[in-house]
């Protein structure tokens, strides 16, 4: 599997990411969103966090990937996107 990850410098998202040459989206793995609203500043965030969904047969197919792979890109993600309070929008 070749895979690509670039995040934005100051962004919480990403620059890049692509699976085996094709462009992907990471809300196809999951959902990243902040899990502590309350303790964050305006426009900022409390802790971010990207958590996986399960692998479907159909995602599987689209990028010519195993559940382990899946699991792989899942952990990158993880890495990449869960980062807790930010302040980089205020």
């Amino acid at each position: 599997m070749k895979l690509t990850i670039e995040v934005y410098g100051c962004l919480c998202s990403l620059s890049k990411f692509e699976i085996n040459g094709k462009s992907a989206d990471y809300d196809e793995f999951g959902e990243k969103y902040d899990h502590d609203t309350d303790n964050a500043e305006d426009y900022g965030c409390g802790d971010m966090r990207f958590e996986r969904t399960e692998a479907t047969t159909e995602l599987l197919e689209k990028y010519g990937i195993t559940k382990d792979e899946y699991s792989e890109i899942c952990d990158e993600l993880e890495d990449k996107l869960s980062f807790g309070s930010c302040g980089w929008c205020v």
